[in-house]
Order: C-alpha cells, then structure tokens, then sequence
C-alpha cells in the first residue's frame, strides 16, 4: 500500500515542476525577444542613418564631379587660350623694334611667374565679385551674414574666404556710403559759410 502512495505523491509534483520549468522558459524567451526587437530597432535607426548619410555623399560627389568636370573644361578651355595669345605675339614680335621686343619679352615672363599668393588673392576679388553680382541680381542687402549661413542660390564657401570677406566688403560699401555724405555735408556747410561771407 506504501509503494502506490508514494508513487502517486511523485506523479503530483511533477507537473508542478513541469509547469514551473515551462513557465520559466517562456519568460526567458519573452526577455530574449524583447532584447532581439530592441537590438532590430536599434540597428534599423543605424541603417536608415547610414542610408541617408549615403543619399548625401552620393549628393556631394555627384556636385564635386560636376564641379570637377567644370573646372578641367575651363582649365582646358583658357589653356587653348594662352596657347593661341602665345602665337599671337611670336607673330606680333618681330615687327617691333628691338627695345620693344626685350620689353615685351620681359613682360611675358614676368607674366607667367605667378605665385601661389597672388593666385589666392584674385580668387577671392573673382569670388567676392560673383556673390556681389549675385547679391545685386537677387536685390538683398549687403548686411554680414552669420557664420555657416550661405546666401541662397549661392555656392557653399568656406567661413575665411567667402562669408568675411563679403562682410568686409558690405562694411567698405556702407563706410564708403557714409563718407560721402559727411563729404557732401562738408561741401554744404562751406558754400553755406561762403554765402554768409
């Protein structure tokens, strides 16, 4: 009688502890899924970043190719052009006379020694001269605009080159603006004194 009653007390713990374990499980995979959803979402906000990060370069090297491909053209362009002022005056020289042509020659090799410096300096009198003309066309007003900030419509410029310096000039243009009527007030104070005279 012993034997059945102790086997029967067995069989009922087991599915308690069978119920137990599977409960258990369950919660483990519950947490484990959590954690692969959160990961899932994590690394698709990493993917979407990195596609937009892509969109954009493919963006900027679209631009800089197109750019590039501007600048080979224009550079090819004005070397055809130095080439041909180059055999107009191999014709022109020999018709001067002989204190002309060591002139001549002397201003065309000083013309071809240009340096780095003054390469710099007529890139930004072109460039501050674009955004002026641009500026014009658009009807804004030369006011200094705030660093990072680009005028529409205009090509991005880097802080030093671009943004100051059309500051400067927009500052030069309102001093200039400024000294002329303190100038003509001048003129008007003097003919007012030498009608009094």
């Amino acid at each position: 009688m012993m034997f059945p009653q102790s086997r029967h007390s067995g069989s009922s713990h087991l599915p308690q502890q069978l119920k137990f374990t599977t409960s258990d499980s369950c919660d483990r995979i519950k947490d484990e899924f959590q954690l692969l959803q959160a990961q899932y979402h994590s690394l698709k906000l990493e993917c979407d970043k990195l596609a937009s990060e892509k969109s954009e370069m493919q963006r900027h090297y679209v631009m800089y190719y197109e750019m590039s491909y501007g600048l080979n053209i224009e550079m090819h362009k004005q070397a055809e052009i130095v080439k041909r002022l180059n055999g107009i005056c191999a014709q022109v020289l020999p018709y001067l006379s002989q204190e002309h042509q060591q002139q001549v020659l002397g201003a065309i090799e000083r013309a071809k020694q240009v340096t780095a410096p003054e390469l710099n300096s007529i890139i930004r009198q072109q460039l501050q001269a674009h955004q002026l003309s641009q500026l014009q066309a658009l009807a804004l007003p030369l006011t200094p605009l705030p660093v990072g900030l680009q005028p529409p419509s205009l090509p991005a410029v880097s802080a030093g080159t671009g943004l100051l310096s059309l500051s400067a000039l927009g500052s030069q243009a309102h001093l200039s603006k400024e000294d002329k009527n303190g100038h003509d007030g001048d003129t008007h104070q003097e003919d007012d004194g030498e009608k009094s005279d």
